[in-house]
């Protein structure tokens, strides 16, 4: 395994993952890695499962809405109940066979079977 992820996934000064796709693609279980905007465009990505650059901007796409989703919700809890909700730092979605992890704007899918959640989580610094 390589110590150098470790490193830099524990050590992040912000609450947002850092690294980059070559070391998000050599965690265990991660097929795909990508960055997007915050409009959700797709930046950048890659992939050992040869995923489509169509099925990464669709992707892209989504993982924006449900940013800006996220981020509505967070700004409307903060205002109507004085609970601090801001900013949003990250989010998951586990179903079937896949495991989708956002921080900030660039993520992962990972084989639910494959991946260690627990060291995929604090990689992307997410727990």
């Amino acid at each position: 395994m390589n110590p150098h992820y470790l490193i830099r996934g524990y050590d992040m000064k912000g609450k947002e993952c850092n690294l980059s796709l070559d070391e998000l693609l050599y965690l265990e279980g991660v097929a795909a890695a990508g960055i997007f905007s915050h409009e959700g465009k797709l930046v950048e990505y890659s992939s050992k499962m040869g995923m489509p650059e169509e099925m990464a901007e669709m992707t892209a796409k989504f993982c924006g809405t449900v940013n800006m989703m996220f981020d509505s919700l967070a700004s409307a809890y903060t205002k109507l109940y004085q609970m601090n909700w801001l900013p949003q730092h990250s989010w998951m979605y586990n179903g079937g066979d896949w495991i989708i992890v956002i921080s900030g704007t660039r993520g992962v899918f990972a084989e639910s079977s494959e991946a260690d959640l627990e060291k995929l989580l604090k990689a992307l610094n997410v727990c």
